[in-house]
């Protein structure tokens, strides 16, 4: 992946870190903020912006809000995917009412998505 951002996205990026859905804010605050793998939140990955994206880890995590669920929006959030796996980036997806319904569910399964990937990563940089 061109590790150079889109300039025309930054603007959108900035915008969406000041303006993060109240499910956002809660994960990024009370979870990934101070995680032990740095996560950046709103990051501009090519053409994209991400909600969160841990590098080290190669791990994108999207919060998903009903919108998502259109058949425009999933053709969409398909098409980002598939660019972002042809670079090794694993996305995981998280509907917005897990994160009010079962916060600690969440933030197990997102750390041990970050253990896995951190496995994976690391093996295939030995191999």
């Amino acid at each position: 992946m061109d590790r150079k951002y889109n300039p025309k996205l930054l603007g959108a990026a900035k915008s969406l870190r000041k303006n993060m859905t109240k499910e956002e804010r809660k994960l990024w605050y009370e979870f990934l903020r101070e995680y032990p793998v740095k996560f950046l939140r709103q990051k501009i990955l090519g053409n994209y912006i991400v909600d969160f994206y841990c590098a080290q880890a190669k791990l994108v995590v999207e919060l998903d809000g009903s919108q998502h669920f259109s058949e425009s929006n999933l053709q969409r959030d398909s098409d980002r995917a598939e660019y972002l796996q042809n670079y090794g980036i694993e996305i995981i997806r998280i509907p917005n009412n897990y994160v009010k319904e079962n916060f600690n569910g969440v933030c197990e399964y997102i750390d041990d998505c970050v253990k896995h990937r951190l496995l994976c990563v690391k093996g295939a940089v030995t191999k």
